[in-house]
Parts: structure tokens; sequence; C-alpha cells
């Protein structure tokens, strides 16, 4: 493990908790393959929630060109690649390119995890096609996604937002099994959380890591799955046919 994986995994639990959920339902479902397993991450830019997953990370986005990929964040740019491959242990591959056109072959991973992509993707019925078609038999697709029953999409990049029963249908035309539950409480303690760290705000930093710790606990109790309203994610199970 590099230095900036063992600092990640020693923040954990400081850090918004909708990542430590995914990182760890992704090493639950790794560690279940006979074999060191195949991870593709679609839209993953640095992909932190794939950090000590136990096997080879393949990180597939948009090389970030556009304005609005500027002003929010979005795909990776190019000369950033390197630096991504550096810091981490387990990434194989890094590919600029479209999941609504994968260019794998059938077949090729054990899991594929997309961490809230799928709402800026006008063809989203491609993108799922594409990620069941990559799947192994008995592979796993796990992603997320804002909660349509609650949050407003006021995104500027948001092609929309999911109810749990649009998505699980979405899912379900390409998947044999499939669950969607809601995820992270919202309140006081989810905005503190989503505050940037920086070693010029101490303070404002504090803050956050408290923030994202108390939201973790808020959100940890298995009641919050089927609830609505107040929580501000779905994440989507989606199991390929052995």
């Amino acid at each position: 493990m590099k230095p900036f994986e063992f600092a990640y995994v020693c923040l954990e639990p400081f850090l918004p908790p909708l990542y430590g959920k995914v990182r760890r339902s992704l090493i639950e479902f790794s560690r279940a393959r006979a074999h060191k397993a195949e991870i593709l991450d679609a839209g993953g830019r640095k992909s932190h929630y794939t950090i000590a997953a136990p096997g080879n990370v393949t990180i597939i986005d948009l090389p970030r060109e556009s304005e609005i990929q500027h002003q929010l964040n979005l795909g990776i740019p190019a000369d950033r690649k390197n630096e991504i491959q550096r810091r981490r242990s387990n990434i194989r591959e890094i590919v600029l390119g479209d999941m609504t056109r994968a260019p794998f072959p059938d077949a090729s991973f054990d899991v594929v995890v997309s961490v809230e992509v799928l709402e800026h993707v006008e063809e989203d019925d491609r993108f799922v096609y594409h990620a069941h078609r990559v799947l192994k038999p008995g592979g796993v697709f796990l992603m997320t996604t804002p909660n349509g029953d609650y949050c407003r999409n006021t995104n500027p990049d948001h092609k929309r937002h999911y109810t749990r029963e649009q998505l699980r249908r979405l899912l379900a035309r390409h998947f044999d099994s499939v669950e969607v539950d809601y995820a992270i409480r919202g309140g006081k303690f989810h905005g503190l959380g989503l505050k940037s760290w920086s070693l010029r705000k101490p303070r404002q930093t504090l803050l956050s890591m408290a923030g994202n710790l108390i939201n973790s606990i808020q959100s940890a109790p298995a009641a919050v799955k089927d609830q609505a309203v107040g929580t501000y994610h779905l994440i989507g199970v989606a199991r390929k046919r052995s």
C-alpha cells in the first residue's frame, strides 16, 4: 500500500460516508471471487473508493475538455493519468473513453462500479447495457446516484434524478437480480461534511471531518435503506446470472 492509500484508509471515517459505504461493498464483492478480481470503475476519475480493493482496477472516464467539465471537476485531465497511477498500487489502466461505447471485450470484469455517474449520462440505458456486457457471469454492478424521490435536480450537468423505482426498472432491463436502497441521511452534519478541506482553513476542515463522522453514524442503521425522505443517494446492486 502506497503512502497516499494508507493516508486515505486512515482518514476514511472522516470522509464523506457514501464513499466508505461503496468501498466496503466493493471489497466484499471482490473478496468473494475465487481469483484476483478484475474491477472496472466507470466514471471514477481518481477512483478513491477502489483504494485497497483486492483486485486490478481499470478506470474509464471522459477526458476533461468542456467548460462545464472544468467548472464541475468532471472527467480526467490527460496530464493527470500518470499522477493517479503513481499514487495507487492497484490501478492497472486508465482509459479516456465513453462507457456508453465501452472498448472492452465481453465478460472482462468481475465487478463494475460507478459512483454518482449515471445522472450525467444521456444514454443511460446503453451505459447499463455495457456494464452488463463487460461483466463475467456472476459479476456485480455496484452504482450510486442521487435520490430522485427526495433531491431536486439543480446540477446543470445532471440529465435526470431517478426515483428508486425508476432506477430499479432501468437496471432490471439488463440484469437478473437487482436491489436498490436509499442511503446517506441528509441534514446539518451532511452539509458540514461536504465542505472542502484545506490547511489554510483548519476550522472548516475539522468541522467537515466531524460532520462526516457524525453523518456516517446517522446513516448506519439498517432502516435507512427504506427511508425515501431525508436520504440523498440511491445505491444499486445488480448481479449478472452465473
